[in-house]
């Protein structure tokens, strides 16, 4: 495979300019002004198209095993490097959880047969897995999932001596779901004892309230410094939770850092009256002030990525009364699209837009040879048009659930092509499904 991408608007690494980059089989070989059309080459013409480096997602839940009729590791995968994701990093919380060995591996098997993305899986803990998450590899092995709050599936990790275990010996990024689970549950009786049970999906935020995750955040930092241990807390949803970190340090190096989703960035507690149990997620969407101010850290390095935590349920699944709905939904498909509505708005500059999305993920994660356009890193590559509107229909959904929050609306952008791992899997639509995506792997100390 040899491509050369002609006179494509190259953002890479806080800079813009019009280059030629070649590629040759999995890796860019050559970026420069002018590159010569090469013997056996396939020349892209990207002129008008802004290439970027593929986005790369840490935290995504595809569903795979034991939870398929949602969604499955091919269909979401083949979502997301439609929309310009060219690598994942997955949940634990399948049916089996990944909790041990052997079902974490089989999950590796599984993508390397049919993921179109590069993927990733986190190890899950438990209450009573220690000694088994400690014998993983975390070079090429994301990191460690724990559920400091209670969401689909049964994974809570709530016992303080098992959490100081998990912090004191880990040798991996702990990333973590926060959430102090007795608040949410003393929230929800009261509620429901004023309200009866059949509750409007505005409540969701009421319950799951800035005091739960600040609590279970804020002791998760304790604990993480306490122990010295490399703690990266997902999916911010308050303004209150920002004190616990930093933009005083570079990236590279910070111990706790954290993450902001799509949704919490575009979503409010506004729209729960249009959109119901469709933004129902945990943590849940609250405030207009809330959403602000994430993006404000976002903006400001506070915050240091940009996820989706993608976690499709059926229509049917979502359409239930409040109580019985289940949280999460699709969103691996428009992120960058999203992303880029905001860069039309003034609201994001391109240059941060990548820097949050895949350098500093990569950066993050010391992730090998990805995340950047450079000369010998693998060709994970987006080319899109920021001309060309999309509007979001269920005929342009992949997801296998058939949904979107974004539903009706109009991105101002949309994606052109997608290389992955030097592969063009996608193409204006028509998809290339001869050569699966590859393993992520890490550099640690």
């Amino acid at each position: 495979m040899k491509y050369l991408i002609k006179q494509a608007t190259l953002v890479n690494e806080g800079e813009i300019g019009v280059y030629d980059v070649l590629i040759e089989n999995e890796y860019i070989v050559r970026i420069d002004r002018e590159i010569e059309m090469q013997t056996g080459c396939t020349e892209i013409n990207a002129e008008g198209l802004h290439l970027l480096p593929g986005a790369i997602d840490d935290q995504v839940h595809f569903r795979e095993p034991g939870l398929t009729h949602k969604g499955e590791i091919y269909t979401e995968a083949k979502a997301a490097v439609a929309g310009g994701v060219t690598s994942f990093m997955e949940m634990p919380n399948t049916n089996p959880q990944s909790t041990t060995l052997s079902e974490l591996e089989k999950k590796y098997q599984r993508a390397a047969e049919c993921s179109l993305a590069n993927y990733s899986f986190y190890m899950g803990g438990t209450n009573s897995n220690l000694e088994e998450t400690l014998k993983v590899n975390y070079a090429d092995v994301c990191g460690l999932k724990l559920f400091m709050g209670s969401s689909t599936g049964d994974m809570l990790v709530d016992d303080q001596k098992t959490l100081e275990g998990f912090f004191s010996k880990s040798n991996s990024l702990i990333a973590v779901h926060c959430e102090f689970d007795p608040m949410v549950k003393e929230n929800q009786k009261r509620i429901v004892e004023e309200y009866g049970e059949d509750l409007p999906a505005y409540f969701h935020p009421i319950i799951r309230n800035e005091e739960a995750c600040y609590k279970s955040s804020s002791m998760a930092v304790e604990l993480a410094k306490k122990h010295n241990t490399r703690l990266h807390i997902l999916h911010i949803s308050t303004a209150k939770e920002l004190s616990l970190f930093t933009n005083k340090i570079p990236l590279k190096d910070k111990l706790i850092t954290a993450e902001a989703c799509i949704h919490h960035l575009w979503f409010c507690d506004d729209d729960y009256n249009a959109k119901g149990n469709l933004i129902k997620w945990n943590p849940s969407v609250k405030t207009s002030y809330d959403r602000d101010k994430i993006f404000e850290a976002v903006l400001n390095d506070t915050i240091d990525v940009i996820a989706t935590d993608h976690a499709p349920h059926t229509l049917e699944e979502k359409s239930a009364k409040y109580l019985q709905a289940p949280s999460g939904g699709p969103l691996v498909q428009h992120s960058i699209l999203a992303m880029l509505d905001f860069y039309h708005d003034k609201k994001i500059s391109l240059e941060h837009i990548v820097k949050k999305m895949s350098h500093d993920v990569a950066d993050l994660f010391r992730i090998n040879k990805r995340g950047y356009v450079r000369e010998g890193y693998f060709a994970d590559l987006v080319l899109v048009d920021l001309k060309k509107p999309n509007t979001v229909s269920k005929q342009t959904l992949l997801y296998k659930c058939k949904w979107s929050p974004f539903e009706g609306h109009t991105f101002k952008s949309s994606v052109a092509k997608t290389f992955v791992s030097g592969t063009l899997v996608y193409d204006n639509g028509t998809f290339n499904e001869t050569t699966y995506g590859k393993r992520l792997t890490f550099i640690r100390n």
